[in-house]
């Protein structure tokens, strides 16, 4: 029998997916299962964008190029332009999602054995297109008691060698909801300088900032246009994460060179998701607005539940919609599984994503699961309380 590839071995399960086979036979026994593991909003598409689909005429679906619709990137740095990150159009690669711009980055900047930093916990993916790219994932882990804050800079410095190509974070960040402060990013800013690295930053999750703290673009850092790489979706601000569509942005030449070589060779991004991008963009705000309003409540309405189940523990997240909880029990991925296999609550339950899948570092995570605020304020009630009930029936056994 053929025997599989090594990345294929070595490429992690899904946290936020791996239970899904588990919360389907719950499912199929009649529970229902409230899904806080993932980040899919409960909130509608904006009517411009379904319009835009239901006014497609053409008599063809036909490749669009490489890069993306030139009229669909023009948009894009339009709106750019609005947080001061000044673009040409060319400086955008419309890709297949987030996802594709992150694996075409590392495969565009990155040789095999190459190393990236990055904080963590970190969004799961980032390791499997880690793998895929044949790169290595070095981590500097923050902890839940600072709130996830960046750890100090000298643990980065200890990290770095001849190997070491590019750092990799996230702003406002998946899963903590941390946003990063301007002397934080100024501290990336100069390693990054320092050693001429790549500066990988995902900042999907710009619209989601609930302080007076301002959002900080890797591109608003001096000195560093050579070095950015911007990772960029539209499926969260719009509610619209089956579309795929997303965006690799730099202004290094050398990099979109190599990316759409990559490009080339998938062909095209999405068709329709492109024209449904390019309707969401526009005249929007009062959508977005409201979007907004509703993820401060659902926020509050989460953390401060969870903060009242006895033994949790969750800091007050920043941005983006999710939480790292600490929850007392010894292994929170047997937890999660357990409460999808062996337990309900007046024929409910929850799903949760396991927080040891969002470190590298062995051991770390086992009492911590990261909890999406994507559903509606009810949901999240119900969700609360169905947490506390399981974990009361759980250490009593």
């Amino acid at each position: 029998m053929p025997v599989i590839s090594q990345r294929g071995i070595e490429i992690p399960s899904s946290p936020i997916r791996k239970l899904t086979p588990l919360a389907n036979n719950a499912k199929a026994r009649g529970i229902k299962v409230y899904h806080l593991n993932i980040g899919q909003p409960d909130l509608p598409t904006p009517e411009s964008a379904l319009e835009a689909v239901r006014q497609v005429d053409r008599k063809v679906l036909e490749y669009s190029p490489s890069q993306g619709f030139l009229s669909l990137r023009k948009k894009l740095a339009e709106y750019y332009s609005k947080y001061r990150i000044e673009l040409s159009p060319d400086d955008i690669i419309v890709t297949a999602g987030g996802s594709e711009a992150v694996l075409f980055a590392f495969l565009s900047c990155l040789n095999p054995g190459d190393e990236i930093i990055i904080p963590e916990p970190a969004y799961a993916n980032y390791m499997a297109f880690a793998v895929s790219a044949g790169a290595v994932i070095k981590t500097v882990p923050s902890s839940i008691e600072t709130g996830f804050a960046l750890p100090p800079v000298e643990k980065f410095e200890e990290l770095i060698t001849e190997r070491t190509k590019a750092i990799l974070i996230c702003n406002p960040n998946n899963p903590t909801g941390y946003l990063y402060s301007r002397k934080e990013m100024n501290q990336i800013r100069d390693l990054v300088k320092k050693y001429d690295l790549y500066l990988f930053s995902d900042e999907v999750y710009r619209e989601f900032i609930y302080t007076g703290s301002p959002y900080i673009s890797a591109f608003h850092l001096d000195g560093l246009e050579d070095n950015v790489v911007l990772i960029d979706s539209v499926s969260k601000r719009y509610s619209e994460c089956g579309i795929r569509i997303g965006a690799l942005v730099t202004k290094n030449k050398a990099v979109r060179d190599a990316v759409m070589k990559f490009c080339q060779a998938r062909l095209s991004p999405p068709l329709l998701g492109q024209i449904v991008a390019e309707a969401s963009i526009e005249g929007t705000e009062e959508y977005s607005a409201d979007v907004y309003e509703q993820y401060v409540e659902r926020r509050k309405c989460l953390i401060d539940g969870l903060n009242k189940i006895p033994g949790v523990y969750s800091p007050i997240p920043m941005g983006a919609f999710y939480t790292m909880a600490r929850i007392p029990v010894d292994d929170a991925e047997k937890f999660c599984a357990w409460c999808l296999t062996d337990f309900d609550y007046e024929g409910e339950t929850i799903m949760m994503a396991p927080g040891n899948g969002f470190y590298a570092t062995p051991g770390m995570g086992r009492d911590e699961v990261r909890i999406a605020y994507a559903l509606n304020i009810e949901d999240l009630k119900r969700a609360v309380v169905i947490l506390e009930k399981a974990l009361e029936a759980y250490n009593s056994l």
